[in-house]
Formats: structure tokens, sequence, C-alpha cells
């Protein structure tokens, strides 16, 4: 995306295999609103918001009941820790913006684009603070629109977290992404990852994230050539959104011992 944008650029899926998936989009943008505010999407090449989504303002206190707000539970003390004064901001505004939808898979994103405009507008307009639940990630307005306002437009790295956690087995790691449901794919995971390979198994989840991004498929059983290992990693499907650890399905590859 980039800024101050007037007309909508393509975001194309070169690599688009038709499937059963649906892009799913979910945002929170806390701030201080008015009841009928304008929202300047054109600024940034989006004609609004897409059809299939959709925007409710909401009194922060009441959201703040409700099971899944994305400031409490274990969700919010990752978040509190991540940035303490951005947390403070949005548990202290008075309005959240609740942007959701759901979209069937399709050879292009401007699902994505336009719901992405929408949400840069809206921190022109009252909003402080973006947290994106499907990447773990809070942000102050500036620092969204440092990470999503690129010329050019974002990388899709952007769009997706790759985390990295030890396993029981000392000098092994697992390796995985999060946010693969915004393409209507489904995430990566990579086990029994030794330490010296973190690196390049971290720059294989990017390629592939790239990949489903732009409409790839990977089916189960499928191999996938990684460059220097004696043997192919298998693509094993497993979940759905009730995971956890994805709240996505999930690709799953084991690192040859």
């Amino acid at each position: 995306m980039t800024e101050t944008t007037n007309t909508a650029a393509e975001w194309p899926r070169p690599y688009w295999q038709p499937s059963d998936e649906q892009g799913v989009l979910l945002f929170f943008v806390f701030g201080g609103f008015a009841e009928d505010v304008a929202i300047p999407a054109m600024k940034y090449g989006s004609p609004g918001l897409p059809e299939g989504i959709e925007m409710q303002r909401m009194q922060n206190s009441v959201l703040a009941r409700w099971e899944g707000y994305p400031l409490a539970g274990a969700l919010g003390e990752l978040l509190a820790e991540d940035n303490p004064e951005a947390f403070k901001v949005a548990k202290d505004a008075p309005h959240v913006m609740v942007i959701r939808g759901r979209f069937p898979d399709r050879d292009d994103l401007g699902y994505l684009r336009d719901t992405l405009g929408v949400v840069a507008a809206l921190t022109d307009v009252g909003g402080k603070v973006v947290v994106d639940p499907q990447i773990l990630s809070l942000f102050s307005a500036e620092a969204w629109r440092d990470h999503y306002l690129i010329q050019g437009g974002a990388p899709t790295r952007h769009h997706v977290l790759i985390l990295c956690s030890p396993e029981e087995t000392k000098g092994r790691s697992w390796i995985r992404t999060r946010g693969m449901r915004k393409f209507g794919r489904p995430d990566f995971s990579f086990t029994s990852v030794p330490d010296n390979e973190i690196d390049r198994v971290g720059a294989l989840a990017e390629s592939l994230v790239d990949l489903g991004a732009l409409g790839a498929r990977f089916q189960d059983g499928q191999a996938v050539e990684v460059a220097g290992l004696p043997v192919d990693l298998t693509v094993a499907l497993h979940g759905d959104e009730s995971d956890p650890r994805f709240n996505n399905s999930h690709a799953e590859m084991r690192w040859p011992r």
C-alpha cells in the first residue's frame, strides 16, 4: 500500500489455484471517532470497505465485556508486554472500530488492499492504535503506517508473523507462521528444526508465505524440495480455525534428522 494513492492499484495473485478456503480479516482500531465519521479511504487507494466486510463503532468499555476482547486474556498480556505505551493508549481510548469479514478464495487481493486503506484512513480521523490479532500484534498509529504505507506496497512478510520456539528435544526448534488466513491459505509449521538451520528455515517460511499469498496451494503429501537437503520435505495438512496455535489450518513439514 502506498500513501496518497488516488486510484486502486491491482493486487493480483499470479499463482492462484482455486480452493474452498476463505480469506479472513479482523482488525481493531482504538481511538476517538465521531459517530458519523468521514473516512478518507481514497487517499490510500481504497474505494471503501469491500463487500463481505463490516465495520462497527463500539464503546471500548462495552467491547471489553466480550470474550474475544483483544486487550484481555493471554493475547492482552502479550500485547501489553510488547508495547506497554500503545497498550495503555488503547485501553484508555473511548471507542473501537471493529473491522471483520470473510471472502471466498479469489484470484486477486483487492479485498485486503481496500480494507487496509480503510484502516489507514481511520488513523487520520481519530485512530490511535491498531490491533491485528491474527499476527498477535499491536501498533501505534505511526508504527502501523510505517509498517504498511510503503512505496510500492508493503511486502507480504509484513502481513504474517513468523515465530520460533524451542522444542523439548535439545537443539531443535519449532518454526511456524500466523496470519495466512488473510490470504485464505494454511499457515506453515516446521518441526524438529536444528538450531543451525533456523535462519534457513525462516527464509524458507518467508518464500512459502509469498507463494501462498500469491495464490499457490500445497497439497497433503506434496514434496517440497529444499536445496542442500538429502530428502524432500513432505507436507501434511492439519487443523482448522479452532486450533489456538494458528487460528487456522496449517501445512506441517518435519525437518529430516
